[in-house]
């Protein structure tokens, strides 16, 4: 397999589908872990689709999955967004930009 950052567009579009496969298969499996697994590697996955000049350094934006709760971008490094969640305990941590609810474009 290709690293994701050498996939076209079509090709991640394709391996997130079969990433969403996998996920299905393990929660009807109740195999918890692997789900987590696959999960994850849809939202890196997802991250290569996102423009990442609409990610503003120091900017509060809340989450994807859950519109509680905001993380602060410090600053980008590859797909990852590195900053702090607001209220949060944890010291500085990275997370998938493609957990960070973006305004659509149009």
């Amino acid at each position: 397999m290709k690293p994701l950052g050498r996939m076209t567009r079509r090709e991640i579009d394709a391996y997130i589908a079969e990433k969403r496969e996998a996920m299905r298969k393990a929660e009807m499996l109740g195999v918890e872990n692997e789900y987590r697994v696959n999960e994850r590697q849809v939202l890196i996955a997802e991250s290569y689709l996102i423009d990442l000049s609409q990610i503003e350094k120091g900017k509060i934006y809340k989450l994807v999955s859950n519109e509680d709760h905001y993380f602060k971008v410090e600053y980008l490094k590859g797909v990852f967004a590195w900053g702090f969640f607001i209220g949060g305990t944890e010291k500085e941590t990275g997370i998938p930009v493609s957990m960070l609810q973006l305004k659509r474009k149009g």
